[in-house]
């Protein structure tokens, strides 16, 4: 399979100038270049650009990029190892807005918060070895002393601004709010500065990276578990995709 320069941009939403950028920089060279100038990608070099694509939507710049393709020579077992991640993450990511919702419905029908349940997904400690390798020691260090030093009022916090969020978003989204709307985009606004309020999101200047962003919008449309927390059915989460996929294109 061998895909034009054009295509690929077209595929992956990544601009031909960054392309060829990718390839002045030496992070990813075409498979040929034909007599008129014109780049052709080959399995190989696909396989290579999705490997920079997931690690940018991680936050990492290019230097460490290329610092990482080039450690990891073994393609299969690194995409592998990234799929896992990503498994592994989507399923906290559920755990937690299954504990959100737990903590909304007793607040709303006044029943007992139980402790064990309200947490449930917010442990991190189980991805400490893939957040070493990505960003550092550092990284890992920063969100898990940020949520051990959190008193109990503070997490219950969290969730309760969690829960709002969620609440503001289907009830937005039950009403047919345009999401280009500034009622939306405001949504949109609150729930990027609500992402970027956890230590260890992958950032872009002080800013959620942009990926990072776009990707958990299309994953609570593509995940029903995520779905379930915006409506009754997937429009919900359809409206919270397109209303941050805007907010991105606006302000990331």
């Amino acid at each position: 399979m061998e895909a034009s320069i054009q295509e690929v941009a077209r595929l992956t939403g990544t601009t031909s100038r960054a392309l060829r950028h990718y390839d002045a920089i030496g992070l990813l060279a075409p498979s040929r270049v034909a007599g008129t100038g014109y780049r052709w990608y080959d399995d190989a070099a696909l396989v290579r650009l999705q490997r920079i694509l997931l690690l940018r939507d991680l936050g990492l710049g290019l230097a460490e990029i290329r610092r990482v393709l080039d450690r990891e020579t073994d393609e299969a077992t690194a995409l592998r190892r990234h799929l896992a991640w990503l498994t592994a993450e989507q399923d906290r990511l559920a755990r937690q807005a299954a504990s959100v919702r737990r903590t909304l419905t007793a607040r709303d029908e006044g029943g007992d918060l139980m402790v064990e349940e309200m947490f449930d997904g917010f442990d991190h400690t189980q991805h400490r070895q893939e957040v070493e390798e990505r960003w550092g020691a550092d990284a890992y260090a920063a969100g898990d002393a940020w949520w051990r030093s959190r008193s109990d009022d503070e997490r219950t916090a969290w969730q309760e601004r969690s829960a709002a969020l969620a609440r503001d978003w289907a009830a937005a989204a039950a009403a047919g709010t345009d999401p280009a709307s500034d009622e939306a985009q405001e949504l949109a606004r609150r729930h990027v500065q609500w992402l970027r309020d956890v230590p260890g999101t992958p950032r872009e200047g002080d800013a959620p990276a942009r990926g990072y962003v776009l990707g958990l919008a299309d994953m609570y449309v593509a995940d029903p578990r995520f779905a379930r927390n915006y409506g009754d059915d997937e429009r919900g989460a359809a409206f919270v995709r397109d209303a941050l996929h805007e907010y991105a294109a606006r302000h990331l």
